[in-house]
């Protein structure tokens, strides 16, 4: 699929971050766009963003909220598209959507632990089964699902458990290797693509404290307090001394750090990323550092989560994650 303009295209998690990219430019590109996330004020924003410049006559940008760990939000969302894109095909899924949280089996709560895995498991599974019957319909069709370098390291640190995210982020990875096999037996007209970001810089980790906690504003509340309060505990620090306020603003701090700090944008990520689906290449890594790990690890997988082997990585490649 070397050209986007008058195709359709679906991603989940088009409120923030890569989401938004990619429908900025596959919109720039004259490709129809409906989106969902669970804001419509961020989905709302993305859409004024692709309309800052003045749209081709019949382009459409749809939006609709859903939560995409919910079989039946997603079955919805689909039929919306079907209505509102006056239509019963799509050319492109890009099963977008994911939080963070719920690193730790033990520190962490099981609802916070499998909130995460559905999301970005789940999410992606439910949203492929529910758009398959317009993929096959189409000429040509392509599924983009996002893993993460933690689809192949289950590591952000060795001092930070990321057991919920990266189980999560391997079944993605699994299901869409094995995909290479279905599709080209079943519905070869049919791609799929894996990309696998290193550090992006997104709004994750304050969009996941947010869904995390059901509480949507900007100022923390107790329950999220408790909850950050249990991952740094969980990585070996004490507790006992930060006030409420110390740790929102600890909170606050990793986040604006790991949105402003990345050493890939969101919309450079975007623009790999659909020029890996132009070329038709089934994996697609995102950053310098997604590179470097993939082959670091390749090279010595056995001590791919000792101490001096993230240590040494961070150092080449200039990550703070897993070290504040």
């Amino acid at each position: 699929m070397k050209d986007f303009a008058g195709r359709i295209a679906v991603i989940t998690g088009g409120g923030t971050g890569m989401g938004r990219e990619l429908a900025r430019q596959l919109v720039a590109e004259g490709c129809n766009v409906a989106m969902c996330d669970i804001s419509a004020a961020s989905m709302a924003e993305t859409r004024r963003l692709c309309e800052v410049e003045r749209l081709p006559q019949g382009l459409r940008i749809t939006t609709h909220v859903a939560d995409v760990a919910n079989e039946d939000d997603v079955k919805r969302f689909a039929a919306e598209v079907a209505e509102q894109q006056d239509t019963d095909k799509i050319h492109l899924l890009f099963n977008n959507a994911g939080i963070g949280g719920g690193g730790s089996m033990i520190a962490n709560s099981r609802e916070e632990w499998e909130r995460t895995f559905n999301i970005c498991w789940f999410g992606v599974y439910y949203s492929t089964r529910a758009f398959l019957p317009m993929l096959l319909k189409a000429d040509q069709g392509h599924i983009v699902n996002t893993s993460s370098i933690n689809g192949f390291w289950a590591s952000v640190g060795p001092m930070v458990p990321h057991t919920s995210y990266s189980a999560a982020k391997f079944a993605v990875k699994g299901f869409s290797e094995a995909l290479q096999t279905d599709l080209r037996i079943n519905a070869p007209h049919i791609k799929c693509s894996v990309v696998m970001p290193g550090h992006i810089g997104t709004s994750i980790v304050s969009n996941s404290r947010k869904i995390q906690s059901g509480n949507l504003s900007d100022t923390m509340n107790a329950t999220e307090i408790a909850q950050i309060r249990a991952r740094i505990a969980s990585m070996g620090f004490d507790v006992g001394k930060l006030s409420d306020d110390d740790v929102a603003r600890l909170a606050a701090q990793r986040a604006r750090s790991f949105l402003e700090d990345a050493p890939t944008s969101a919309a450079q990520a975007a623009k790999i990323i659909l020029d890996g689906v132009k070329a038709e290449r089934w994996r697609i890594l995102v950053g310098a550092d997604a590179e470097k790990i993939d082959r670091r690890v390749r090279e010595a997988p056995e001590q791919a989560y000792d101490v001096d082997f993230f240590q040494s990585f961070a150092k080449e490649v200039g990550w703070k994650l897993g070290t504040q």
